[in-house]
């Protein structure tokens, strides 16, 4: 093979992709031991490889998860819209009142939606107007909290899927010590309060991560079951008279929390939102801080990559399971203590959870299981729990379409195969492998 001729303009050879040519460039200057050219300014290779880069990010794939999800949502509000039924049954005869209704019925839906969930530019006043987005960041606190104990699980390489039941014994332990412990002034009892239901999603969780560590048990197994322990254990304290049912009552329900453990409201009376949102972002950038700038957090993400790799640098990898579904659970117990301390003061039953423990599942499939992603998919979630009834009640569609729209977004992220073929996004794996062969082949060559 012939030494190429330094004088040859590597941008000028084929096959190569932006910025390789500087590479070989200088792999070539450095074998030769002659100095590297200054590689000048590539204002359009750097613009491609960014949009490369954009295009095989996992952000992309969640988007585009997103846009389908809604536009088969969009399908679904046109078949059970009455106004398109009844255009569409004289169609051959003038279309285009079809579609007239097609829009009509798709815009006015969607213009609900944000109309309940971000800002309401009908309204005659700002509190008015300002309210739908309180609402919304009220239904994304639980989410973006439970959302950040899935993820972070995930992380760690493990399913967590028992948001329901540590969320229920988080509910319990938080709302016992709210109207059980009297005596104790408002910050003390409400840090008390707070303290015992994160304790208590820890310690369930931590059962699973155990069982994982001690005997290989799986977690979601575990996780499914203690769900179901969790729930029929609640129920019979809710109806049992001295443990949490409210006294003199023979409904399932527990006593209303005293405002000396309740979360104060963050915006004043007039809103709903408390200052258990303030606790969720402090939740995600604790999570943030903890897996990127904590040895504890690399250990769980290196044992999450490859446990056996993890075990042979010297990570002890079931003190990081045990310890990874601990700070899971109390942080998935932080948003069933903010649901009895903020959003439920009156007395909650069985159904504490409404369901947050499986939707935390959601989010962090939409977050990419990162932080500020889990905190992103929780606030969109959340505007879809708060814009829903709005749609129902203005436009008359119905609020398990939102339900489906969340289901459709699960399943894209499921499958970004999907996603990709039907956007026309580049595989990020395919295009790994196939650079590895040829920078081999560009670096043989540059040695030759």
């Amino acid at each position: 093979m012939s030494t190429p001729e330094s004088g040859t303009n590597p941008e000028q050879e084929p096959g190569l992709e932006p910025g390789e040519a500087e590479e070989l460039e200088q792999e070539r200057a450095r074998v030769s031991g002659a100095p590297a050219a200054e590689p000048g300014p590539d204002t359009a290779g750097r613009m491609a490889t960014a949009l490369q880069q954009a295009m095989t990010s996992s952000w992309t794939v969640s988007v585009g998860a997103v846009v389908l999800a809604v536009l088969v949502g969009s399908v679904m509000i046109v078949f059970t819209n009455d106004a398109v039924k009844e255009a569409s049954s004289y169609f051959f005869a003038r279309p285009s009142d079809t579609f007239v209704a097609v829009g009509q019925a798709v815009g006015g839906a969607y213009a609900a939606l944000f109309r309940g969930s971000v800002v309401n530019l009908q309204a005659t006043d700002f509190v008015t107007a300002i309210r739908p987005l309180t609402e919304t960041l009220s239904y994304a606190t639980p989410l973006i909290a439970a959302g950040l104990g899935v993820a972070l699980a995930f992380r760690a390489g493990l399913f967590n899927i028992g948001g329901q039941g540590q969320m229920l014994v988080a509910a319990a332990a938080a709302g016992w010590v709210g109207f059980g412990v009297s005596g104790v002034p408002f910050p003390l009892h409400l840090l008390l309060a707070l303290v015992a239901g994160i304790a208590a999603g820890a310690l369930w969780a931590g059962i699973a991560g155990f069982l994982k560590a001690r005997t290989g048990a799986h977690e979601v197994i575990v996780t499914i079951m203690l769900n179901y322990v969790a729930f029929y254990l609640i129920s019979y304290f809710l109806a049992t008279p001295g443990l949490l049912q409210a006294p003199g009552s023979s409904n399932p329900k527990t006593p209303p929390t005293p405002e000396s453990a309740q979360l104060p409201t963050l915006l004043g009376d007039r809103f709903n939102l408390t200052w258990g949102f303030v606790l969720a972002l402090l939740a995600v950038v604790g999570v943030w801080w903890l897996l990127n700038r904590s040895s504890t957090g690399f250990g769980f993400r290196a044992v999450g990559e490859n446990p056996r790799a993890a075990r042979v640098a010297g990570i002890d990898t079931s003190r990081a399971t045990v310890n990874s579904m601990l700070v899971a659970g109390g942080l998935v117990g932080l948003a069933g203590a903010s649901q009895v301390l903020g959003a439920v003061t009156t007395g909650f039953s069985s159904d504490i959870d409404a369901g947050i423990g499986f939707d935390a599942i959601t989010v962090a499939l939409l977050g990419g299981s990162s932080p500020w992603g889990v905190l992103a998919a929780g606030i969109l979630f959340g505007a879809f729990k708060a814009g829903g009834t709005t749609m129902q009640a203005a436009e008359g569609v119905p609020s398990d379409i939102v339900l489906v729209v969340q289901s459709l977004i699960v399943l894209f992220i499921a499958a970004p195969p999907l996603v990709r073929a039907i956007f026309r996004l580049p595989d990020p794996a395919r295009r790994r492998a196939a650079r590895k062969p040829r920078a081999n082949r560009n670096r043989k060559e540059a040695a030759a």
